[in-house]
C-alpha cells in the first residue's frame, strides 16, 4: 500500500498546478503497467469507461463530467509518462514520474490545467486535489489486488 502521500497545489493567473506524490510497496514494473495500461482503467472509480484511439491517443468516459481526450507525448518505460489533456472545461498536460526507492515506487504526478470557463477557476484548485487523490486511493487498491 502507499506509504505516505500529499498534494501541493500552486495557482498562476491562468493555469493550475496540482501535483501528488505517493509511494507503494510494489514493483516498480507493476505500478507502470497499472498506471499506463489505458484499456484496462476499471480499478478507477470515477470513470465509465475508455476508448483507445490509436497508439498516442485515447478518451476517458467519466461517470459524471465531460469526456476527456488524450494525447501521449513522452513514454519512458517505468520512468515518465506524459500526455496532453483537453474537454469542453479545460486544457493541460499530466506528468507521471516513476523511481525505484528502498520501500517500493515512488510516483510523482503534476497536473497543469488552464480552464475554458471563467467560473471553473473558482473550483479548479479542489477539483484537481479531489482527482488525483481519487486516483492514488484507486490506484492503492488496484496494486493490493494483485
Amino acid at each position: 500500500g502507499a506509504l505516505y502521500y500529499g498534494t501541493d497545489l500552486y495557482k498562476g493567473e491562468k493555469m493550475a498546478i496540482s501535483n501528488i506524490k505517493a509511494v507503494f510497496r510494489c514493483d516498480i514494473h507493476r505500478v507502470w503497467e497499472v498506471v499506463t495500461s489505458v484499456e484496462n482503467y476499471t480499478w478507477r472509480s470515477d470513470l465509465r469507461g475508455t476508448e483507445i484511439l490509436c497508439e498516442n491517443q485515447f478518451l476517458e468516459y467519466p461517470k459524471r463530467g465531460p469526456v476527456t481526450a488524450f494525447t501521449i507525448t513522452t513514454v519512458e518505460p517505468c520512468n515518465r509518462w506524459e500526455f496532453d489533456m483537453e474537454n469542453t472545461n479545460m486544457r493541460g498536460h499530466w506528468t507521471g514520474l516513476f523511481t525505484q526507492t528502498e520501500e517500493g515506487t515512488e510516483m510523482e504526478f503534476t497536473e497543469t490545467v488552464e480552464v475554458k470557463k471563467r467560473f471553473l477557476k473558482l473550483f479548479v484548485k479542489g477539483y484537481l486535489k479531489r482527482h488525483q487523490t481519487r486516483f492514488v486511493s484507486d490506484l492503492k487498491k488496484a496494486l493490493e489486488k494483485a
